[in-house]
């Protein structure tokens, strides 16, 4: 009996062994078949952008011989995972979520990115990426050397994959590690780990290694329907060398642009490059030096096809944006101020993501659309439909009628107004000074001279962490009130010189004017500091102007000295 349910243990043990192994063979063999496909042709672009930003396009096609794959793993050495900006999926009738920095199955060394589809398998895809322009340096006058993944970096062999490097017009090949820049390869590995360079000459500055850091655009509609546009650019020189100039894009049909710098002073002429995609060259007002920043802006009028009436008192304007940009754009903000009167209805944008914002004032409504990393694929059309009346039009004629009669009335009132006797003003007679009361006077503003560079002695020593910082609040309050005290009781003293006429008199408003002079120069220094560190203003213009204003100040500084001692002869 025991033997027989040893037997029948033994029998049940070896067919659940079987039946555990058969099913998980099936299963193993099922997964197999769910990613059953194969990569029959790869294109691989690599783009250097005008601003030195590499634009790579992979356009994938795949034959699935048994199950179709729900995503897709690409990617390249692990190294130009830190460059990566963005990363789109596409094909001609979707987008595709994409999830980066994801690894390539189980090999390490690889930036991997996961194209998923959720609406099913594309035969032929397109995958995009956007490089920072670190991987580009401007060695030397018409060379630049571009670090790039020759190859992409694949789970499973493509059979033909065909590779371009694309410059600018008349790029010449000059060497590196890939042999041109057009080549091929057939029956690709999969995992190919491949990192690579290439030198290229390139005349006439077609690259610019510079940030566009921000684009901030205005297009302002007036009361008869004419657009003026506004594009201010916020640049940083990332190269080795100094950049004379910068290429701009303006929108289709936009005409008569002006350039203007950072200080508002007019620039040189803006020079087309490619009127059908209407680039203009704007040449800096001085060298922008390497690291340095500098903002500009370009004004240009706009064709009034723009806008089409909809109604009696309903119009609709319709801009492409970013249609032609040849470069990557960090920020971008794009601001619509209609005419006084009008009232935004909506707005409506082809693409989803966008930020905007509504301004409401008192007369007069704007919208603002906000972007971030822009590129030529990200352009779109931006429809703002909006009500006005044509009434609007007398609105300031009006006002102004209105202002004047309003002054005109109350000059009639004052004219027709009986007149009073005249005053009789009794000129008063000028006040002899004392020797002691002028000693008095010149030792309190020396005192107070003092008391000011002690106060710029301590702030020196507290930013430099030479003091505490209680200990600098302490001390700073106690000297701040002993200027007032002095200050208070030498406006006193000036009024009573005033009062006395004579050489005291011309002294004292000498000494005001040059204390004016002071005043005015250390405010203007504050303000060039300030924009200086928000990146406003350029070492080189920041450091002529503090030069400037430290000559005028040394300037009054030499004046008030002069003062002083003429007031100690007057009472020798």
């Amino acid at each position: 009996m025991k033997k027989s349910a040893l037997a029948f243990a033994i029998l049940m043990l070896t067919v659940t062994v079987f039946v555990s192994v058969a099913v998980n063979t099936k299963c193993i063999v099922a997964a197999a078949e769910d990613t059953d496909y194969a990569i029959e042709h790869l294109n691989h672009s690599i783009e250097v952008m005008y601003n030195g930003y590499v634009f790579i396009n992979d356009t994938v096609r795949i034959n699935v011989t048994r199950w179709a794959p729900s995503y897709f793993l690409i990617g390249f050495p692990y190294e130009y995972g830190s460059y990566v900006l963005r990363c789109i999926a596409y094909n001609e009738s979707d987008v595709f979520p994409v999830s980066l920095g994801v690894p390539l199955e189980d090999r390490v060394g690889f930036y991997g990115v996961k194209v998923n589809f959720p609406r099913g398998t594309p035969q032929v895809f397109t995958v995009i990426f956007v490089l920072s322009n670190d991987l580009i340096v401007h060695n030397a006058t018409n060379y630049y050397n571009l670090k790039f993944p020759a190859f992409p970096s694949l789970t499973k062999p493509v059979a033909v994959c065909n590779v371009s490097i694309v410059f600018p017009e008349g790029a010449i090949y000059f060497g590196g590690t890939v042999s041109a820049f057009v080549y091929s390869k057939e029956n690709l590995p999969s995992f190919t780990y491949n990192a690579s360079e290439v030198i290229a000459s390139l005349a006439d500055d077609k690259i610019l290694v510079l940030d566009v850091e921000k684009l901030e655009t205005e297009i302002r509609i007036n009361e008869v329907g004419d657009l003026e546009g506004a594009d201010t650019y916020l640049l940083k020189n990332k190269a080795q060398m100094d950049a004379g100039f910068f290429e701009v894009i303006l929108p289709p049909n936009a005409s008569n642009p002006s350039a203007q710098d950072q200080f508002g002073r007019r620039m040189a002429d803006v020079k087309p490059t490619d009127e059908k995609m209407n680039r203009h060259n704007i040449t800096f007002t001085l060298p922008l030096k390497t690291g340095d920043s500098t903002r500009l802006t370009v004004r240009y009028d706009m064709p009034r096809n723009y806008i089409f009436q909809e109604g009696a008192n309903r119009f609709a304007v319709n801009i492409s944006l970013f249609q032609n940009v040849n470069y990557y754009i960090n920020e971008v903000s794009t601001a619509f101020v209609l005419p006084e009167g009008a009232r935004i209805v909506s707005l409506e944008k082809t693409l989803v993501g966008e930020t905007y914002s509504l301004m409401r004032g008192v007369f007069q409504e704007a919208a603002t659309i906000n972007r971030k990393g822009i590129i030529s694929l990200d352009s779109f059309s931006a429809e703002i439909v909006y009500e006005y009346s044509p009434l609007w039009l007398s609105f300031r004629p009006t006002l102004w009628i209105w202002a004047l009669a309003t002054i005109g009335c109350a000059v009639l009132v004052v004219w027709k107004r009986p007149k009073a006797p005249p005053i009789i003003v009794v000129p008063k007679v000028a006040e002899r000074l004392r020797p002691e009361y002028i000693r008095s006077f010149i030792s309190m503003y020396e005192e107070k001279r003092k008391i000011g560079l002690e106060i710029e002695s301590l702030e020196t020593r507290v930013r430099k962490g030479r003091i505490p910082r209680r200990r600098y609040k302490v001390q700073r309050k106690t000297l701040e009130t002993r200027l007032s005290t002095l200050s208070k009781s030498i406006t006193e003293t000036k009024e009573k010189m005033l009062t006395a006429g004579g050489k005291y008199a011309d002294l004292t408003r000498q000494l005001e004017v040059a204390e004016t002079d002071i005043n005015e120069v250390e405010s203007n220094i504050r303000s060039i500091e300030a924009r200086h560190s928000r990146g406003e203003l350029s070492l080189e213009a920041y450091r002529k102007l503090l030069a400037d204003y430290e000559r005028r100040k040394e300037k009054a500084e030499t004046t008030v000295k002069g003062i002083l001692l003429r007031f100690r002869e007057e009472i020798r």
